[in-house]
């Protein structure tokens, strides 16, 4: 049976919430409603964190609805939290206000290494007494917990100002939140655009990060709208693009680099970080072999004018510290050399910005 969203709505207006008294429909909890013969779906949007009341009423949608339409017809109901609309944004953005600077780590294109490389700048950067903080905003593959070892941890909650807020948890010396501390690592994590947006305004917002020195972000690959959400939420104070040296990969990462210099955005790129510049064997260090080309970053950023922080060799060592939750960048070796280089080219590339250029402010997109 085909039902227009109207009639789907009446239907979804029988789903009372205990707590209120009120629909699901009055409240205001279906968002992005779609009705077609062969699927129904919609976002369930909780108006608090942790509601008890959410797994029924998803279940008391998905029963009025089946027996209205029949088991042939799909219902998809993706239930959020999204509690920052509850939030002026005064208050919401007293989370990051004592951030001395907001960086986000981006990439073209995926497979690029940009978490690998999010998680060991922010440790490098830690080891110079720096204050840091990690937000793992890679919604659809949330990789942080397991490359710091703490997929198992649960964040706590502590209430500020009448706010509830997450507390970072804080590993090797960096304060982290990441969507994968809060679903099934198990499961694919099939979000709609306004969720995605809605979880990382969230992990910013509603993060309790204290004082700060850099608050780094490890940004999805390529262009979304996940990058217009961050702009649009908190003062940026520059971008580092993360590439291989192979040609594919570069085209992607001319492509971020524009996306953040674009009219209307104007996010400083504070530099290009080569990764898997070339392979080296850990026994024979001085051994050098270009896998996926020669200098590709040096050349492109030379060509840009942008600053080349970096180069990282592809060691196993590096893997290993991503699996085993150690990242390479804690020990003495020559890889973690590379990545403590990479710290300081950024913090230079940061004081720079910050006395060449206006301070950053919250970015107004026009759509």
């Amino acid at each position: 049976m085909n039902m227009t969203t109207d009639q789907v709505l009446e239907v979804l207006n029988q789903v009372v919430h205990p707590e209120t008294g009120q629909s699901i429909v009055s409240m205001g909890m279906v968002k992005d409603l779609t009705a077609s013969d062969q699927r129904i779906a919609f976002t369930l949007k909780l108006t608090k964190k942790n509601d008890p009341f959410a797994s029924s009423l998803k279940k008391t949608a998905q029963r009025l609805l089946t027996e209205r339409v029949g088991q042939q017809v799909e219902i998809d109901i993706q239930v959020v939290a999204d509690i920052s609309e509850n939030i002026s944004p005064l208050k919401a953005r007293a989370s990051v206000s004592h951030v001395k600077n907001i960086v986000a780590v981006a990439s073209g294109k995926g497979g690029v290494g940009k978490s690998t490389i999010a998680a060991n700048l922010a440790v490098s950067v830690a080891k110079t007494g720096a204050r840091v903080g990690l937000i793992d905003a890679d919604i659809y593959g949330p990789s942080i917990p397991k490359m710091f070892n703490v997929e198992n941890v649960q964040p706590e909650i502590m209430k500020e100002d009448g706010m509830e807020l997450i507390v970072p948890v804080e590993r090797y010396g960096v304060k982290l939140l990441s969507i994968g501390f809060f679903v099934d690592p198990n499961n694919a994590l099939i979000w709609r655009g306004p969720m995605a947006t809605s979880a990382l305004k969230q992990l910013i917002h509603q993060g309790a990060w204290g004082e700060l020195d850099y608050l780094f972000i490890d940004m999805p690959p390529g262009t979304s709208d996940i990058h217009l959400t961050l702009v649009q939420e908190v003062a940026v104070t520059g971008a580092v693009i993360v590439s291989t040296p192979q040609d594919v990969a570069l085209a992607d990462a001319v492509k971020g680099i524009s996306m953040f210099g674009s009219q209307g955005i104007n996010v400083p790129v504070l530099g290009l970080v080569e990764n898997m510049a070339w392979f080296t064997p850990e026994e024979l260090p001085q051994n050098r072999y270009y896998i996926f080309g020669k200098d590709g970053c040096k050349k492109l950023a030379e060509r840009m004018r942008l600053p080349l922080l970096g180069q990282i060799p592809l060691v196993q060592s590096i893997r290993e510290g991503g699996d085993n939750g150690e990242p390479v960048a804690l020990h003495s070796s020559i890889v973690a050399k590379a990545f403590d280089e990479l710290a300081a080219n950024l913090s230079k590339q940061v004081e720079i910005r910050n006395r060449e250029l206006p301070p950053t402010t919250i970015v107004n997109v026009k759509h």
